[in-house]
């Protein structure tokens, strides 16, 4: 059995570590390279940055973060935000990320997900969706829609089936986040993960509304997700990735444990 994993998620405007709920309120809460250094010495299996702010702004992602964090751990790192292009995704790689993850860029443009997994492979090309429960309708029939630029921008395109068109076109992993959850600490969106992680056969990261590790192990078992990503009860302090793992280890679901 593969063991799960844990992902802390470092969601950076102008350079400093920033939060929110439901992608509104983003207060800076810290300096992301030496957060980045903490929970990599606390056991996390991999991180995942992403410039919030870069695709709404239609600019390249901070670079020179991504080199100091890249300096500063030794574990899988997954930068995004504003990576529309091949040229991007390599910039992204040389600053010493290990896989790349397009959201807005590949709504726009999907061959970017088959370009640049025929450049680099499909283990460097992570699909990241935003997605937002709406009334089911011809368009939308899982009821889940597809929402870009940071949220502000609904797409018109069912995330069960983008979701699988994604898988098609060459991407190796999917980061889940559920706008409804995101920031609420109230649990994952637990159908939404469990529907993806059932129409595709490659990861799936389930992303938005941990407040306990008990959340965690749900969308790690009834979610079927590979990794729970990870964000407000680590930076405030609540949880330690260790007291995470140790929890979900416990129960029976395999984590990477290294203390």
């Amino acid at each position: 059995m593969l063991s799960k994993r844990i992902i802390p998620c470092l969601d950076v405007r102008n350079g400093r570590l920033t939060k929110g709920v439901r992608f509104e309120g983003n207060v800076d809460i810290g300096d992301p390279v030496e957060t980045a250094r903490m929970y990599y010495e606390q056991g996390a299996d991999e991180i995942v940055f992403y410039d919030i702010t870069a695709s709404h702004e239609g600019r390249g992602i901070f670079l020179d973060v991504v080199e100091r964090v890249a300096e500063q751990i030794f574990i899988p790192f997954s930068v995004g935000g504003g990576i529309s292009t091949v040229a991007d995704m390599r910039a992204a790689l040389m600053a010493g990320a290990e896989k790349v993850s397009v959201n807005s860029g590949a709504v726009k443009n999907p061959d970017i997900i088959s370009e640049g997994a025929a450049a680099f492979g499909a283990q460097c090309v992570v699909l990241g969706m935003d997605v937002k429960q709406v009334e089911k309708s011809e368009a939308i029939p899982s009821g889940y829609e597809v929402v870009i630029h940071g949220g502000r921008k609904y797409m018109g395109m069912d995330a069960i089936e983008w979701a699988k068109t994604a898988e098609a076109l060459g991407a190796g992993e999917i980061c889940l986040n559920s706008i409804d959850a995101d920031g609420t600490k109230d649990g994952y969106e637990l159908t939404l993960t469990r529907m993806v992680s059932e129409a595709v056969s490659i990861p799936v990261i389930a992303s938005g509304g941990a407040g306990s590790p008990e959340h965690m192990y749900d969308a790690l078992t009834e979610g079927k997700a590979s990794a729970a990503l990870i964000a407000s009860i680590v930076h405030y302090g609540e949880y330690t990735i260790p007291q995470i793992k140790k929890y979900i280890n416990d129960r029976g679901c395999k984590m990477r444990m290294v203390w």
